[in-house]
């Protein structure tokens, strides 16, 4: 059950959906593919061998439990896709989206290890511990271990899972490694970020480590100089090629692009030779690899049978960062940040499953709602005392009904830097506005303490010329300002602050928030661990902490503590028959 006593009620089986939708499928719906044949050039994005267009060899019935692709890139701002409006070309997603559902009322967390989190675990950050900042290498946290995730519940019910990508959910000990929170393989990275090519990432002067992983190992036989882009999207191929597609997959692929460091192979460069700023020159070839790439996971999808009975999911985790080449417009802030540049996402569903294909979902999805929603569709069980925070929004995805998600907890950072000038009195005493929070319900945002950087960055800032370009969009604030609210579906860019003039409205939401930190948990953010430097770990990043030498220590500790209270005592004692034998020798003389 969820918070609040939320039930999601048992659907019908997709796979009625499956046999009505093959049923009705022509020679010219089968071809529809045909605009990937670009991607099928040689030497492309984890490209497989063979003509894999229109390719789709029987493997019997498939099963009613669909196989389920999530899709997740990395820093995507929200005007970098086509169909956003970007200069950069994405043919692979504007297709997908468009033969499935735009999702344009759709929210992420700000920065990566939340939206991960949340999308594993259905829950908000306050509710796992993890409502500050991202978990950093050297720090000995860790998704808590009593959260129940995506892939176990999917495993339950008979799903082989896999992961392939970026984990950023920590690793300081074994039992956090993907392969321990349900998932049956695991090839990727355990840090937020790394070179492209050599997989080595710096966390500090010295503090420096080998990250890609084959399930619980370095995997430095894949240590070939590829392109992580294309060495995931091969892994993935390799995957699909093994499995039997009659029975069901859960296939999280989580690029590194286009996060920074900002790397691509040459080639993609050539349709971006005219993008004057360096940085978004690369961010656009790092954008056009994995658009290619993505068209070869569905290529695959086709050639080896699981394309009918499938639901793709592609997700950003976070907005985009300007300063890294990324882009918002006309959305206002950028990664890190609750304003809408940093939270609200490009995201779509792609499946023959949906019942309204080539629509644009409006309601409100939030990235927690994939939990409860595919683990429906899987036919598995919510249980009764998991208390999520996600909603199943499957029939508002897939038949434009209505979302029955009306608010979204932004987040509540009680340790990030407090505003300065926030206090109870600006919260009518119901909330200190110095604490960094936003929320969201129906129409209304309200964010409260230091909301981040909050800059419109217009596509002209990306040319040589800079910020000059653009410095009608600064913000100045007056100072002491702590409080803003807006009316999202009026002013989705965030460009009027309305409270002052409803004063009413920003004591209900400040009302909300309040009753939402009253269910929260401590904030887990310990401090960097020595143990965790690579040098320690033959050069590589990895678990660090070791629960048996830990015990062992401990049973050492108790020992020579044992001991020495044991020689203390005999001292003790020893002391007490000298002091004796004193006196009587004292009292007989």
């Amino acid at each position: 059950m969820a918070r609040g006593g939320r039930r999601w009620p048992r659907r019908p089986s997709p796979g009625r959906m499956v046999a009505a939708v093959l049923a009705g499928l022509s020679l010219l719906s089968l071809l529809t593919c045909g605009y990937l044949a670009w991607g099928s050039r040689r030497g492309g994005a984890g490209e497989a061998p063979g003509n894999l267009l229109g390719e789709e060899p029987a493997a019997g019935a498939p099963r009613s439990q669909p196989h389920i692709i999530f899709i997740l890139a990395d820093d995507q701002g929200f005007r970098d896709v086509g169909y956003h409006g970007s200069e950069i070309r994405t043919p692979t997603l504007d297709k997908l989206a468009a033969e499935g559902v735009k999702l344009e009322n759709y929210y992420v967390q700000p920065m990566c290890t939340p939206s991960r989190s949340q999308l594993i675990t259905g829950k908000y950050q306050i509710h796992t511990g993890l409502q500050h900042s991202i978990i950093r290498p050297t720090q000995p946290n860790c998704l808590p271990l009593d959260n129940v995730t995506l892939p176990q519940k999917l495993k339950e019910v008979g799903y082989s899972t896999h992961m392939v990508g970026k984990w950023h959910l920590g690793f300081y000990r074994r039992e956090c490694m993907p392969t321990q929170r349900g998932f049956d393989s695991f090839f990727g990275s355990l840090l937020g970020s790394g070179d492209y090519y050599t997989h080595f990432k710096c966390d500090s002067p010295g503090i420096c480590g080998y990250d890609l992983y084959e399930n619980d190992n370095a995997a430095w036989d894949h240590d070939n100089g590829i392109y992580s882009t294309q060495m995931y999207t091969q892994k993935v191929q390799q995957i699909l090629a093994s499995h039997n597609p009659r029975k069901p997959i859960f296939l999280y692929i989580a690029y590194q692009a286009v996060h920074s460091p900002l790397q691509a192979p040459g080639r993609y460069f050539e349709h971006y030779r005219s993008i004057n700023n360096i940085n978004r020159r690369r961010y656009a070839a790092m954008l056009a690899c994995l658009d290619e790439a993505i068209n070869n996971v569905t290529l695959a999808l086709r050639k080896y049978g699981y394309y009918e009975n499938s639901i793709i999911i592609y997700s950003s985790d976070n907005g985009g960062q300007p300063m890294a080449g990324g882009s918002n417009w006309p959305l206002r802030g950028s990664k890190g940040t609750y304003w809408e540049g940093g939270i609200r996402a490009v995201g779509f569903v792609h499946s023959p499953l949906l019942k309204n294909k080539g629509s644009v979902c409006k309601e409100l999805v939030h990235i927690t709602d994939w939990f409860p929603t595919l683990i429906t569709l899987a036919e598995g069980q919510i249980d009764e005392d998991i208390q999520l925070d996600g909603y199943d929004v499957w029939e508002t995805i897939s038949e434009g009904r209505r979302s029955p998600r009306v608010d979204i907890l932004h987040n509540i950072d009680p340790i990030y830097t407090k505003a300065k000038n926030g206090s109870w009195a600006a919260g009518y005493g119901i909330w200190n506005t110095a604490i960094q929070s936003a929320i969201r319900v129906n129409h209304w945002k309200l964010l409260t303490g230091n909301p981040g950087y909050s800059d419109w960055v217009p596509p002209q800032a990306f040319s040589n010329a800079g910020p000059n370009r653009w410095h009608n969009e600064r913000v100045s604030w007056s100072a002491g300002k702590t409080v803003w609210l807006f009316n999202i579906t009026a002013d989705p860019y965030e460009r009027v602050d309305l409270s002052a003039r409803h004063p009413e409205v920003v004591k209900q939401l400040l009302r909300r928030l309040s009753q939402f930190n009253k269910t929260a948990v401590p904030v887990r953010y310990p401090p960097k661990d020595p143990r965790s430097n690579p040098k320690l770990n033959g050069g590589v990043w990895g678990p660090w902490f070791k629960e048996d030498e830990k015990k062992k220590k401990s049973d050492k500790s108790k020992g020579a503590n044992k001991q020495k209270k044991s020689k203390n005592k005999k001292k003790a004692n020893q002391k007490k028959g000298q002091s004796f034998h004193c006196r009587s020798r004292l009292a007989g003389g």
